[in-house]
């Protein structure tokens, strides 16, 4: 029995010894890991500092002449300036563009110099006093769906329409485009989707250095542009309650319905009142979208089509945009006008009739349907 407390002492000194055996371990871990981030701190500091510096920080550099193609992006810009030796790292450069929001860069040939740094070298690039000589230019419509937009992407850059669908469709390619650009997200990835890319090629004209410029030179233009406007208006973005992918959408249905501006606020008020009653939004375009085929007049065997996209048939907006959208329409979709109007009628000469009562609406829609009829029987 007298040995029981030197028993207990001997386990409370093994107990106290192991624990503290373990704060030490764990000490010597939270340490490690403080000096590993702190490490990563200075590390980043120095390459961002370092990165933002000129190539040449001492003397008066050496001066280099660079070009900049009509229509080249952002990463395009960067790459030329690494491979002139005029900065250290072209995705650094794209994504500190990015961050600055510096976008609208002109081309033209510039003397530029070695001990010129980042901001120095974005501020002259921007400046646009010597711009080159356009050989070509391509113009998109507002309204256009991407079917129709790649053959006129086809016959600009001498390839098939194929070809074209086959780079805007490959997956590998798009997944790029999330990366480099804030406005992609994975929605677009959306199996549903027709083609990831239908509603962000900014239309626009775009001109060219090249006769028959590259495909991806091309789509990237248009996304440049996109991207600008998206940051353009991040803030009437961010505080809407749709994302930018579904504003596009929203958008793209504005620009098939509507021909003047004040319609597009409108039209855009009728559908936010649909869809937060749960109302299925019914806009023909959207049909027409999913059939593949312009349609004049929507007929009760178009609204038999079983597709995600047909919104007589299913509740919410469709999986994507179905059209090309000017800037003015997506600002419309995230800044709907208050109005109590559940319905309109687009006249073939394009006068939109609101009502708020479904009966009237039909009355509409009866007194002025003859005009569609007529227009496709002389098409």
């Amino acid at each position: 029995m007298t040995k029981q407390p030197k028993q207990h002492s001997e386990l409370y000194q093994e107990r106290a010894s192991q624990a503290k055996t373990v704060r030490k371990i764990v000490f010597i871990c939270v340490l490690i890991l403080f000096a590993v981030i702190l490490a990563a701190g200075i590390f980043s500091y120095f390459y961002l500092t370092t990165a933002l510096k000129p190539m040449d920080e001492e003397g008066k550099g050496t001066d280099i002449e660079v070009t900049i193609p009509v229509g080249t992006s952002t990463s395009g810009i960067a790459d030329i300036l690494e491979e002139e030796g005029l900065i250290r790292n072209a995705t650094f450069f794209r994504y500190y563009a990015r961050y600055k929001n510096e976008s609208d860069f002109q081309a033209g040939t510039y003397t530029l110099n070695t001990s010129m740094g980042v901001d120095e070298l974005i501020a002259s690039l921007k400046d646009g006093r010597v711009v080159a000589e356009a050989a070509s230019t391509i113009t998109i419509p507002e309204g256009l769906n991407l079917a129709s937009l790649s053959e006129r992407l086809a016959e600009f850059t001498g390839t098939s329409q194929e070809e074209v669908m086959a780079v805007i469709d490959d997956e590998e390619y798009v997944k790029e485009l999330i990366d480099d650009y804030d406005m992609l997200t994975d929605e677009i990835l959306n199996e549903e989707i027709h083609h990831p890319l239908e509603g962000y090629l900014f239309p626009a004209s775009y001109p060219f250095e090249e006769e028959q410029p590259p495909v991806k030179t091309v789509i990237e233009a248009m996304l440049d542009q996109m991207e600008q406007i998206y940051q353009n208006n991040t803030d009437l973005i961010e505080n809407s309650e749709y994302t930018f992918h579904e504003l596009l959408t929203i958008g793209s249905i504005i620009e098939r319905e509507a021909k003047e501006a004040p319609d597009r606020f409108e039209i855009s008020g009728v559908l936010h009142n649909r869809l937060e009653q749960n109302m299925k939004l019914q806009v023909d375009p959207t049909v027409a979208y999913a059939q593949g085929e312009h349609i004049y007049m929507t007929t009760y065997d178009d609204l038999d089509i079983d597709s995600p996209y047909n919104t007589y048939r299913y509740e919410g907006l469709p999986p994507g945009p179905i059209a090309t959208v000017r800037e003015q329409s997506l600002v419309a979709a995230a800044d709907p006008n208050d109005t109590d109007y559940l319905y309109f009628y687009a006249r073939y000469n394009g006068e939109i009739i609101y009502n708020e009562d479904y009966n009237k609406h039909l009355e509409a829609r009866d007194a002025y349907r003859h005009e569609w009829e007529e227009a496709e029987n002389n098409e």
